[in-house]
């Protein structure tokens, strides 16, 4: 098992910044993807951007405005969010994929945390 925890959402005005981050922990022999998703109400979840072995893809929307970073001593990535906008709003989740000490694959996902932007 893998567990993924997240923190840092919150309420923030429009133009400003907020920084996610979601720590893994349990069976982890590798992690090679880690990433965040977003889900706003009556929407898909769509990609906001991953991170593997240094190279970095992000969703168009917030190219420019938002960095993803990983301590891989810590297990960690992080999400670096400024020039919010309202439409930022959603609940956002990060995952993360690798091999476990079985060296079974896995593919877990956070329980999610809310960022709310208002204008």
């Amino acid at each position: 098992q893998v567990q993924l925890v997240e923190s840092g959402g919150g309420l923030v005005h429009a133009g400003g910044s907020l920084r996610l981050s979601c720590a893994a922990s349990g069976s982890i022999f590798s992690i090679h993807v880690m990433g965040w998703y977003r889900q706003a109400p009556l929407k898909q979840r769509e990609l906001v951007a991953v991170i593997s072995d240094g190279t970095t893809n992000y969703g168009d929307s917030v190219k420019g405005r938002f960095t993803i970073s990983r301590d891989n001593a810590k297990n960690t990535v992080y999400l670096q969010m400024n020039s919010l906008k309202p439409e930022d709003t959603a609940v956002y989740y990060c995952n993360a994929a690798g091999l476990d000490y079985g060296l079974e694959q896995y593919d877990y996902w956070g329980q999610g945390t809310q960022v709310t932007v208002s204008s």
